[in-house]
């Protein structure tokens, strides 16, 4: 009888260890691209200009010139393909030393294709926030919230089927004007009917083609994020 107890509470046991590892969701945040040393050693080398307008984030950054499609010489591309909160963070300082007039910031889409928790990536928002505030205060900080993805082109497998974050993650940022934050809400300009990054403006269904990046263009004047 004792034994067969104690075999009952054997399954119990490994049944529970089993729905807990299930539930459990492993990431890192000491991942970085791997130009993202040299990349970091390139921006450092570029000479300071007041009043730059510093455009930070990943790949969708980094797909294009911003002094080119804005017709701003002050545009300066601090995107690096495969780039997360962390990685940001880590190379922040950089941009905080040019004390721009501008920075604009769209990071978080890699964050979540790596699993790691909304938590951490809304608390990581905040902490470029705050360093920017505190170490270069008169810079406009504009957040963009971040761009829906299309799963019918099936090349980014990890960014797709997680659409609930990226829902969750963009009413936080919208919600970041509480910090006086100028909030550019990108997303709806890139929907389609179904919910999905727009076809016609997507190469793989996560990063733009030109068209893409004109839509863009469009809301940042329109919205006059750029006087």
């Amino acid at each position: 009888m004792k034994t067969k107890i104690n075999r009952l509470l054997l399954i119990f046991m490994l049944a529970c260890f089993v729905k807990a590892g299930a539930q459990t969701v492993t990431y890192d945040s000491t991942y970085r691209p791997k130009k993202y040393k040299e990349l970091v050693a390139k921006f450092i080398a570029e000479p300071v200009v007041k009043k730059d307008y510093i455009f930070l984030g990943n790949s969708i950054t980094a797909g294009t010139d911003w002094s080119k499609l804005l017709n701003l010489p002050q545009a300066k591309n601090r995107g690096i393909s495969g780039d997360i909160t962390f990685g940001v963070l880590e190379r922040l300082q950089e941009v905080i030393d040019r004390k721009p007039a501008k920075v604009f910031v769209l990071i978080g889409i890699n964050d979540i294709s790596r699993n790691i928790p909304d938590s951490l990536i809304l608390r990581n928002y905040k902490q470029i926030i705050e360093r920017i505030r505190k170490g270069s205060k008169k810079t406009q900080i504009y957040f963009y919230t971040l761009l829906p993805v299309n799963a019918s082109f099936e090349k980014f497998k990890n960014h797709y089927g997680k659409d609930e974050h990226i829902l969750y993650l963009n009413n936080e940022i919208r919600k970041l004007t509480a910090k006086k934050v100028s909030v550019i809400d990108l997303y709806p300009h890139f929907l389609d009917g179904d919910k999905k990054l727009r076809a016609e403006l997507t190469k793989d269904g996560l990063h733009l083609i030109p068209a893409g990046y004109q839509v863009w263009k469009e809301v940042l004047e329109k919205g006059g994020y750029l006087k």
